[in-house]
């Protein structure tokens, strides 16, 4: 234990900073209460105002961190040859006292990367770290951690000969930054949502959070490593860093799935970031609601980079000559339109540059102009009927609908929802567009009835992408409307706009546009929002046809691509790193790191899921862990009739164990509805996280479906039926396939203290 001492020494410094940082807050307060009330005369007292609230309200959000620990470490460097060394207190966001003193230094700081990178052979100048946890206002206990100086002495305080606690740390020498807080922060329960690491992060972390914003950095971690952790660090750090940039051009971070967004989403605002946008992949995609779900033959065919092609030339198809002739009524005439008047047209337009729909009204106006100057030519010369103009008459054909309902069956006008759901309704289509690209039997799989509407469609996750990608084929249907009407004149007559800086200019223009009347308008779908920085999690698990998605939102080239190819456990995930930076085409070379160490998952549960990986995954090496829990995995195999009464015994036994903890019942997704009423008949309240109405991941206890649990940690989990989770994607004369047991392996590396396991048939020989 700490001597009081050094408890009372840092509580003292913690009650010096807390009311720093309500000086603070009392300062924003009375920014944005003088700007409320300001008295506005003219178009600059509103450029003024619009400026010191924004500054105002964003340093408001920046101090609001609620009652967690306003800083967690101290580092001290050695001693000068005049005097001691310096002293930084490391926190949640830099303090100052009246007189603009630094109390606490953002952790993000140049100056604290030493907290986080020093270590016994490279002390960075280091006499001492510590690590201090508070809770609210009352710092609990201190951890002290000594360097040698370079001559190998230690600068410690009199009588101060302690060292950390090493209780549940394995033997071996791992060097790691604050052992006794980390296994704290490891051993605390979990909350339903994910954590920030801040206080805790170790080296290798550091080093990833910190590396350059340019380029692609790909990183591999095996369960526990806290790879999405790390990404969500980084994400914050890069913001702080490059702020000026990236508030401006964006940052997004991609997620798998919903439950795993909710899981995150409170990470980067206990980190003082709130401007970052959180998506899935078909949550990029907009006017699509996801509502169906494929087969995994389907969805692993929807996926596939040759899906491109197939869309291209689906949409070829529907450039096409007339058939038939169309007769249109022309004044007092008709003209006849005849095929081989569009064949030509035709082809010079598909070669054109642009986009189909953007190509559309070039040939609505050449085939309107074509006939007009035959209906001129023929008329004025034999009936001296002058109709006037050649342009007039061209405008006057195109407003025919018989000329509207010709122009539809030549060049439609389209949508992505348009061409994907025509495609796949027309057997005869698909075969014309997959010749030589697919196989007969994998085009009867992409096939599916027609709807009456586009509304009824059940747009699976595959069918988002593949929509994106026609979107960009086909681009606007009409033309993008201005958001708002122009501007009033008298909002900034005398003011000279180009003397302000480009920052308060845009107040100007903000603050005139609020004002100003709006107009109903929205974006069209094919017009697409970019980042300049991009954080993918679980990114083994994207198909090529999602990692186009990404590429489209990439403004910059700038990604933080995080995920374990061990863990890929969709139908239609990239096979490799190497397949996954083909598609992105990075450019400039990527930079490649590994997470080595498993922070959470602990000794036991490695070493029971290991033979699992090797079987699923043998060129993927698994983490090294630091940890033990002290419970070694239990095996339960019993009888079909004993199943029910076995399955509440274990959730009992399981979550007694670690109760205040989190408790996960993992099973395929096909029998989550039938664990959960199995439990409720036994008197166990379960949910599932999915359903909108319950608590999600907060609830003590949940029943997940195997495929959903990526990314996500539990106290103790009870894997149901390993067999059946090890067989998902296998055919009538497969036993396990490599991505059944890839979801096992998922499923079996969920928990941070106890594993169980649960089967009222075989058992996979990995688990045996």
């Amino acid at each position: 234990m700490a001597h009081e001492r050094e408890i009372s020494e840092e509580q003292a410094f913690l009650d010096r900073a807390l009311d720093a940082l309500d000086h603070m807050r009392d300062e924003a307060r009375s920014l944005r209460d003088s700007a409320a009330v300001a008295t506005m005369r003219g178009a600059g007292d509103l450029v003024e105002r619009d400026v010191v609230m924004g500054t105002a309200l964003n340093r408001l959000d920046q101090l609001a961190i609620g009652d967690q620990a306003l800083f967690f470490g101290r580092i001290d460097y050695l001693d000068k040859h005049d005097g001691p060394g310096d002293t930084y207190h490391v926190g949640r966001l830099a303090v100052s006292d009246g007189e603009l003193n630094p109390l606490v230094v953002d952790w993000r700081a140049p100056v604290a990367e030493a907290f986080y990178r020093a270590t016994g052979v490279e002390s960075l100048g280091l006499a001492r770290r510590r690590h201090v946890a508070i809770r609210a206002r009352e710092v609990l206990s201190v951890e002290d951690e000594y360097f040698a100086n370079e001559w190998g002495e230690l600068q410690l305080p009199d009588a101060d000969q302690r060292e950390a606690t090493d209780e549940g740390l394995l033997d071996g020498g791992l060097a790691l930054g604050g052992p006794g807080a980390l296994l704290a922060a490891l051993g605390r329960a979990r909350t339903g949502r994910m954590g920030d690491i801040v206080a805790t992060i170790q080296g290798e972390q550091d080093q990833i959070i910190r590396h350059p914003l340019a380029g692609v950095l790909l990183v591999q971690g095996g369960p526990g490593t806290g790879k999405t952790a790390v990404a969500l660090h980084r994400a914050a750090y890069l913001l702080f860093t490059h702020r000026a940039t990236l508030e401006r051009q964006g940052v997004l971070v991609v997620g798998p799935n919903p439950l795993f967004l909710n899981y995150i989403e409170n990470v980067l605002p206990s980190l003082g970031e709130s401007g970052v946008t959180l998506s899935t992949i078909s949550g990029l995609v907009t006017n699509v609601e996801v509502r169906g779900r494929d087969d995994e033959e389907v969805d692993r065919l929807k996926g596939d980079a040759r899906m491109a092609t197939l869309l291209a030339r689906a949409l070829r198809t529907r450039q096409r000559p007339l058939r038939r002739e169309v007769s249109i009524p022309v004044g007092r005439a008709i003209v006849v339109v005849r095929p081989e008047d569009t064949v030509d047209l035709v082809e010079r337009a598909r070669r054109r540059p642009g986009n189909h729909n953007q190509r559309r009204s070039a040939v609505g106006r050449e085939l309107a102009a074509h006939l007009a100057s035959r209906y001129h030519r023929r008329f004025a010369r034999d009936f001296d009927d002058e109709t006037g103009a050649l342009n007039e008459l061209a405008d006057q054909i195109r407003a025919t609908h018989e000329f509207k309902q010709m122009l539809q069956r030549i060049w439609p006008r389209l949508s992505g929802q348009d061409l994907l759901h025509d495609l796949f309704g027309a057997p005869a289509l698909l075969k014309a567009a997959g010749r030589d690209l697919f196989s007969d039997e994998e085009l009867a799989l992409l096939e599916r009835p027609r709807s009456a509407t586009l509304e009824e469609i059940r747009w699976t996750k595959a069918d988002a992408a593949l929509i994106d990608e026609a979107r960009v084929l086909l681009g606007p249907r009409k033309r993008p409307r201005s958001l708002v009407k122009p501007l009033e004149s008298a909002l900034l007559d005398g003011v000279d706009l180009d003397a302000f800086s480009a920052d308060v200019r845009a107040a100007a223009l903000r603050e005139a546009q609020g004002l100003a009347s709006n107009v109903s308008a929205e974006l069209d779908e094919a017009e697409f929002v970019t980042y300049g920085h991009i954080v993918v999690d679980e990114a083994q698990d994207l198909s090529p046809m999602e990692l186009r998605v990404l590429k489209r939102r990439d403004l910059t080239g700038s990604m933080t691509i995080v995920g374990d190819m061990g863990q890929a456990t969709t139908a239609s995930s990239s096979a490799s790193w190497d397949a996954v930076l083909e598609v992105l085409e990075p450019r400039r070379a990527p930079t490649r790191v590994d997470l080595t160490v498993s922070y959470r998952t602990p000794e036991e549960v490695l070493d029971f899921a290991a033979p699992t990986l090797r079987a699923a995954a043998a060129e993927v090496e698994a983490p090294r862990p630091v940890r033990r829990a002290g419970s070694t995995p239990i095996v339960e195999v019993v009888d079909e009739h004993d199943f029910a009464s076995a399955l509440v015994d274990a959730v009992r036994r399981e979550t007694e164990a670690v109760a205040p903890g989190r408790v996960a019942v993992i099973v395929a997704s096909s029998r989550v509805e039938e664990v959960i009423e199995i439990l409720d008949a036994g008197g166990i309240a379960a949910v599932d996280p999915r359903d909108q109405e319950s608590r999600g991941l907060g609830a003590d206890l949940v029943v997940l479906g195997a495929d959903a649990a990526n990314g996500l940690e539990f106290d103790a989990t009870i894997v149901v039926e390993p067999a059946q989770i090890a067989r998902r994607g296998a055919g009538t004369d497969e036993k396990f396939t490599p991505r059944g047991l890839r979801t096992l392996y998922v499923a079996m590396t969920r928990p941070t203290r106890r594993l169980a396991i649960l089967s009222c048939g075989e058992l996979p020989e990995t688990i045996r």
